[in-house]
């Protein structure tokens, strides 16, 4: 799945220059925790987050008036507290890609650029999510099945033409990626539901001829 399928396309960006009172206004209006900041011709050259912005505002200890806190708040750019070397990913690139992205670096998102590094788009943790959600059919209904099957070319393909046999509908598929060595892998399958007495049939079955982890 693409990236530039599931992102969000109308990106709330921010400039150098905009205040970190308004940068702050803005997360809240628009419910989100970061904005990318751009310069006048739309190049990405930063990004700024709700926890940058608190991390920059002043304690609640703090001993200036009410005159002076506003002024000092909005004295404070945007560009004086935003993450310069902002990590990025191409419209070209794959869903999975981006999660693997994220999980490397720690965050929740990330703007999405095309080659001349300007912001397109911005994916974040909600879509990824969207993006298991539909993937899975979980929403759907049905019956999530793992079984353990070896790693061996075709080693998926009796489990299928069993499903197929016993009148099962596979809504979707998904296995986890082992070392060559391990010899197995685990195979995730949704099934759509069945009459009671079938599908009590087909899982005693399931289970006398296939290794099955969990049937939910």
């Amino acid at each position: 799945m693409l990236i530039e399928n599931w992102m969000t396309k109308d990106v709330v960006t921010a400039t150098p220059e905009t205040s970190m009172m308004k940068a702050s206004k803005i997360m809240k209006e628009k419910n989100v925790s970061r904005l990318p900041v751009v310069d006048d011709k739309g190049v990405l050259v930063g990004i700024v987050s709700d926890r940058d912005v608190k991390d920059a505002s002043p304690s609640k200890a703090t001993t200036l008036d009410m005159h002076e806190l506003y002024y000092l708040l909005s004295e404070i750019k945007v560009k004086d507290i935003m993450t310069k070397k902002v990590v990025t990913i191409k419209t070209g690139e794959t869903v999975d890609s981006a999660a693997a992205i994220m999980l490397e670096h720690k965050i929740g998102g990330m703007p999405v650029v095309d080659e001349q590094n300007k912001v397109v788009g911005i994916v974040t943790d909600s879509d990824i999510f969207k993006v298991l959600v539909r993937i899975t059919g979980v929403l759907e209904g049905g019956v999530q099945i793992g079984v353990r099957l070896s790693n061996e070319p075709g080693g998926l393909v009796p489990v299928l033409d069993y499903l197929k046999d016993h009148g099962a509908r596979l809504m979707s598929l998904l296995t986890a990626c082992e070392p060559p060595e391990v010899g197995m892998r685990d195979v995730y399958l949704r099934i759509r539901d069945m009459d009671k007495t079938s599908m009590n049939a087909l899982k005693a079955e399931m289970q006398k001829s296939f290794e099955v982890i969990y049937w939910v």
